[in-house]
């Protein structure tokens, strides 16, 4: 019962306030600059507590948490992103046409825009609502796993709920089997990206989509990391809809918004892959 106390205590201003304070650190800013009604651009740094996939120090990221940008860059970087956020209303920044303003700017120096993400957090409210996603329950079963029982599902099958290139990162999951064949059908996965925040990320097989088994592993795994005293957190592309929607189904809702350029030959390292 004590741990469930925990989850339940805890608010959503808390939840935002330890985001902001981590998304302070991963910066090189101070957490009431995300606050503030004008931008701000600082330099960026490495730091030991950053979350522990970002390759810092950074060329360009630009975060806002709805009421301003703050920019954390190179220091050849600064002059062209702060004319830039200052040119145009803040959330204009994170789309086009304006982007391609930045993209204009930032080529010429060997970089351009890479990534664009919206991140989600925990509505205590909901969460810990009447649980609809038990309605769903009669054709699956969902199981607690610690990180000593998914060591052989790195496949892609489940390569959004576990990172292969991260395993020591991975310390949570939780499967979901048909209560048929106990054949596994979802998998829902935390990275401990940070000390106070864990990554959430969930699969499901095709043929078992749409049958809220996403939605009910997401939430669950939500739930019992607010036990474990840590953060939960998820982050999707703004076009993935499919994923925006389970968010919302599974009780959270957009926090932060993210852009980040990086040099042209890793970017082309990342499409190659693709």
């Amino acid at each position: 019962m004590s741990k469930i106390s925990f989850s339940q205590k805890i608010t959503n201003e808390q939840i935002l306030k330890s985001a902001m304070r981590q998304s302070a650190i991963d910066l090189n800013c101070n957490a009431d600059d995300f606050l503030l009604s004008k931008n701000k651009v600082v330099i960026s740094k490495k730091n030991a507590d950053a979350r522990r996939y970002l390759k810092l120090p950074f060329a360009a990221n630009l975060v806002s948490y709805g009421n301003n940008i703050v920019a954390s860059c190179s220091p050849e970087l600064c002059a062209i992103v702060e004319e830039y956020i200052s040119s145009f209303v803040w959330y204009h920044c994170f789309e086009t046409p304006n982007m391609h303003v930045l993209s204009q700017k930032l080529r010429p120096l060997g970089f351009n825009v890479c990534f664009m993400a919206e991140y989600w957090l925990p509505d205590v409210n909901k969460l810990f609502s009447e649980n609809e996603s038990d309605k769903n329950k009669s054709s699956f079963t969902t199981k607690i796993l610690e990180p000593c029982d998914f060591q052989n599902l790195y496949v892609d099958e489940w390569s959004n709920a576990l990172c292969a290139d991260r395993k020591n990162l991975d310390v949570l999951a939780i499967a979901a089997f048909d209560s048929d064949s106990q054949k596994l059908v979802g998998l829902a996965g935390c990275s401990a990206d940070c000390d106070t925040m864990w990554q959430i990320g969930v699969d499901v097989l095709p043929e078992y989509r749409r049958k809220g088994i996403a939605s009910t592993l997401t939430m669950e795994l939500a739930k019992e990391t607010l036990r474990r005293g840590k953060i939960p957190f998820y982050c999707c592309a703004w076009s993935n809809i499919v994923s925006a929607r389970n968010a919302i189904r599974s009780g959270f809702h957009p926090a932060w918004c993210e852009l980040t350029a990086k040099p042209l030959e890793e970017i082309e390292k990342i499409n190659g892959k693709r």
